[in-house]
């Protein structure tokens, strides 16, 4: 297939037809569960799952669960229960916050951020973001913190130590989502259905055995953009299908480019395509409008991710054989 801008546009009755008919037949053949679990963040990725899990099994057999805690945004929570109603499913909110400061997970996490910037206080509005432009730069990436102090944001440089214990305390709030899903899920002989688009399945921006963890991920095949289209396909409600992308994980909002990707989805989907084609830089630099340079740099860029986040998709390991069951396949 030629390389243009057009390669991710699809027949959208056809494809939601056709994972519709493939969840359904996961959730009750292979899995013989009795419907499906969806955590809703307010997002496109769950809003899409959401709304393709009624379109597989019925309203009637889809829970939605939405789990804000301290740094939410309000305006989440409000989209989610706007989804949950248009589509006509049952849900719950859980605030997940007193689980997390039970845990010691917002001290551990203020104590990194003291570490570097001591007159932090839990009051004041931060997120951390990622030094570095993929297309236009081939240096290391590097994060700081950045804190709003009187209206103004500063920035401080994380070192190795602050940053990886930051992550650390924002990965429990998705492994405690994860523990709200199951219960649910046992509670109602429910599969758990996951969310990453193909962009993060594949780059790993997920957390393990947190919103990585699942018994199904029905759009793990589709980029972001097509996750944007296959929604409003499904009648997802236009404030989240017209919204960008955030983690939604810190206090100042945040786009995913800041924290993982460096470059915009709508760029991103397009190269992947390409790098997954064999799309030489020359070819896919002249349809994007960019440099060759650039490309490979994208290129490069997602390699290096694939290198480093594979562990993530990997099962426990063993160290001796031992007998395996046959893993369930689909056709």
């Amino acid at each position: 297939m030629t390389f243009s801008k057009q390669v991710l546009e699809l027949d959208w009755e056809a494809k939601a037809a056709e994972l519709s008919e493939k969840l359904r037949e996961t959730v009750l053949k292979k899995l013989r569960k009795r419907g499906i679990v969806v955590a809703i963040s307010g997002g496109i990725d769950s809003a899409c799952v959401a709304a393709l899990s009624v379109r597989a099994l019925g309203p009637e057999r889809v829970f939605g669960i939405l789990l804000p805690e301290k740094d939410s945004s309000g305006w989440s929570s409000q989209l989610g229960r706007k989804l949950c109603e248009k589509l006509g499913i049952k849900y719950q909110l859980h605030d997940i916050a007193p689980v997390l400061e039970a845990a010691g997970c917002y001290r551990q996490r203020d104590e990194a951020v003291r570490s570097v910037f001591p007159e932090f206080t839990p009051d004041m509005k931060w997120k951390i973001v990622m030094h570095g432009d993929r297309l236009n730069t081939d240096a290391v990436n590097f994060f700081y913190v950045v804190v709003q102090v009187n209206g103004e944001e500063r920035r401080f440089r994380l070192p190795p130590q602050a940053y990886t214990q930051i992550v650390a305390a924002t990965n429990f709030k998705q492994r405690t989502r994860k523990m709200m899903d199951y219960f649910h899920a046992d509670r109602l002989n429910f599969a758990v259905a996951g969310t990453p688009n193909r962009l993060e399945y594949d780059q790993g921006f997920f957390v393990k055995l947190g919103d990585g963890a699942a018994d199904v991920k029905p759009i793990a095949g589709l980029y972001k953009t097509q996750t944007y289209a296959l929604a409003k396909h499904l009648g997802v409600i236009e404030e989240i299908t017209s919204g960008e992308p955030t983690t939604d994980t810190f206090s100042l909002p945040q786009s995913q480019e800041d924290f993982y990707f460096s470059v915009h989805y709508s760029q991103l989907d397009l190269l992947m395509w390409a790098k997954n084609h064999d799309v030489s830089t020359a070819e896919a630099a002249q349809v994007m409008g960019l440099t060759p340079t650039q490309v490979q740099r994208v290129y490069d860029d997602i390699d290096q991710k694939r290198r480093s986040t594979a562990y993530l998709h990997s099962p426990p390991l063993l160290l001796e054989d031992v007998a395996e069951l046959t893993p369930f396949k689909l056709g």
